[in-house]
């Protein structure tokens, strides 16, 4: 091969590798924080710890503020959903605080509970379309009372299809961002 054919050859690969790559954009996608549910307008990242982050956006009836993470590890590995999120919600105008919300990024079997495992303390958390929630206001803050101190969080979900998913969430920087969304929302513990 003539080196006018090699540097042809070196052209191609260098193009050829730099399609496959992922562009800023789609890595950014990949990695972009969950939005939340209810959120109608652009959230506001105001801080974050390991693998949680914090968020600020203006509601209808006033200022929301929750924090966002997503588990270190899903099984079954090649179970295809949507990226599955856990966050906490603070609705102050509302009165309401340490809303609990699983998202598992797929719809779950109608009429099963999903199951969070914190530390070896277990709850059951009723489900609706693709999230899992606690039953009560106590629960929810016994919930984010056990994260708070906890290391691990592992929920397992019954998909309407296919086999139960389990997601592990490591709670390291929990405590640090829960305080984050306290402050900017006016919530003492």
């Amino acid at each position: 091969m003539t080196i006018r054919g090699l540097v042809r050859l070196g052209l191609l690969v260098s193009l050829v590798a730099l399609s496959a790559t992922p562009g800023r954009a789609e890595t950014a996608k990949k990695h972009a924080p969950p939005k939340h549910p209810a959120a109608t307008a652009a959230a506001q990242r105001i801080g974050g710890a390991g693998p949680w982050s914090a968020y600020l956006y203006k509601g209808a009836s006033g200022p929301v503020c929750y924090l966002a993470g997503a588990p270190e590890k899903s099984e079954p590995a090649r179970f295809r959903r949507k990226p599955p999120s856990a966050t906490v919600t603070h609705r102050p105008k509302e009165k309401v605080f340490d809303v609990v919300n699983f998202y598992e990024g797929y719809p779950l079997k109608s009429g099963s509970d999903a199951t969070l495992d914190i530390d070896g303390t277990n709850f059951e958390l009723f489900t609706k379309n693709d999230g899992a929630w606690s039953r009560t206001a106590d629960t929810d803050k016994t919930i984010v009372g056990a994260m708070a101190r906890g290391r691990t969080a592992v929920i397992k979900g019954i998909p309407e299809k296919g086999a139960a998913t389990t997601d592990t969430y490591s709670l390291s920087g929990f405590t640090a961002t829960l305080a984050m969304i306290d402050k900017a929302c006016g919530v003492t513990r």
